[in-house]
């Protein structure tokens, strides 16, 4: 029994660091295609191209052809000798794209040290430039700003407000609404579906592992979630408010820092645990409405909805918030009961063999 408990953990080990391994970050080599948490061409590196989707890029080293990239944050520091393609949330580049840039993203940023050496097309919310842009530009934004460092070589055609530095522009400047409308509507969203489809891919695997090596407590965690949801809600926004405060106030001991790194780790798998199960309770609760009562069906099921949710805004984010109370709460009561029973054993078993013989309450 001990042999097969032993192999389970094992087991179980290899699956999270496999599924946590996409959430670290992922650094690349030669011609890549990565996708993670964090994909980093690291400072010093060179790689040929690179094709990346996460939740941050980062190229810190030299890129010497192409760079495209999906990914809540994208973040040019090093060298990129070929053309530029990102999608995201925010878009910075602080240091050399030699060839043509395209961007559609929430915000776009071109620092002081950063340079851009062919065209510039930029379809986004807020667009700021400090750098220099080598050749013409297009921008669409709702605000174009240009600061006191930035530096346009070509003409500038842009659609929305043009504020700041206008003498930076060496060219003609032309207003045209129709700049950028076509880019960022379009690409956004595919990046937002790209996203949802990601998360609900590791989401699925590290799913699946909890059902097939825990089925018992995983089935108990979804039973509990759906008896008692207020007291799961609870209990979940105990352990979010509590536990960081918890962890910061064992690193303010200064050697209790190691612990609070390890602690905040956990506490954040323990989280992600908590919103995969709190996914699949709903899952489990919406198929025993019309009878039906295949957990597998009920993890696809619940995790779909969840990813769906996090398309919509504001109504869909609250909502995964509750589902996330609900699970984190379930999984906490049902780690602490699997405590408290296997302690109560342990003291069952010392009691029986102790030189009194066995004692009773």
């Amino acid at each position: 029994m001990s042999s097969n408990n032993n192999s389970r953990t094992l087991l179980v080990i290899a699956l999270v660091v496999v599924v946590v391994a996409g959430t670290v970050p992922a650094t690349v080599a030669g011609q890549a295609e990565r996708t993670g948490g964090t994909v980093v061409v690291e400072e010093g590196e060179t790689v040929d191209s690179l094709e990346a989707f996460g939740g941050t890029v980062i190229v810190e080293g030299t890129v010497t052809g192409d760079v495209s990239a999906v990914a809540g944050d994208v973040r040019i520091e090093g060298d990129v000798e070929g053309d530029l393609e990102a999608v995201g949330g925010s878009v910075t580049i602080a240091g050399t794209v030699q060839g043509d840039v395209e961007a559609a993203s929430g915000s776009v940023t071109i620092t002081e040290e950063g340079v851009v050496g062919g065209t510039t097309s930029i379809g986004a919310g807020t667009v700021v430039v400090d750098g220099t842009l080598e050749g013409d530009a297009e921008i669409g934004a709702e605000t174009i700003q240009l600061g006191e460092g930035a530096s346009i070589a070509g003409d500038l055609r842009y659609g929305g407000t043009l504020e700041g530095n206008t003498d930076a522009v060496a060219g003609t400047i032309k207003q045209d609404s129709s700049v950028g409308v076509d880019v960022a509507p379009t690409i956004q969203p595919i990046a937002s579906w790209l996203f949802a489809a990601y998360a609900l891919a590791l989401n699925l695997v590290l799913g699946a592992a909890l059902l097939a090596l825990f089925p018992r407590f995983s089935d108990g965690v979804a039973s509990r979630a759906a008896s008692t949801p207020g007291r799961s809600g609870l209990v979940g926004l105990g352990v979010l408010l509590g536990v960081p405060v918890l962890l910061v106030a064992v690193a303010l001991t200064v050697i209790g820092i190691p612990f609070s790194v390890v602690g905040a780790f956990l506490f954040a798998l323990a989280v992600w645990l908590g919103l995969v199960y709190g996914r699949f309770a709903v899952g489990a609760w919406l198929l025993s409405l019309v009878g039906v009562g295949n957990r597998w069906l009920a993890l696809v099921v619940g995790l779909v909805i969840g990813a769906a949710l996090g398309l919509v805004p504001y109504v869909g984010d609250l909502l995964n918030l509750l589902v996330l109370l609900l699970g984190v709460g379930a999984l906490a009561v049902g780690l602490f009961g699997h405590w408290r029973t296997a302690r109560e054993r342990d003291r069952e078993s010392r009691g029986g063999v102790g030189p009194g013989g066995p004692t009773t309450d």
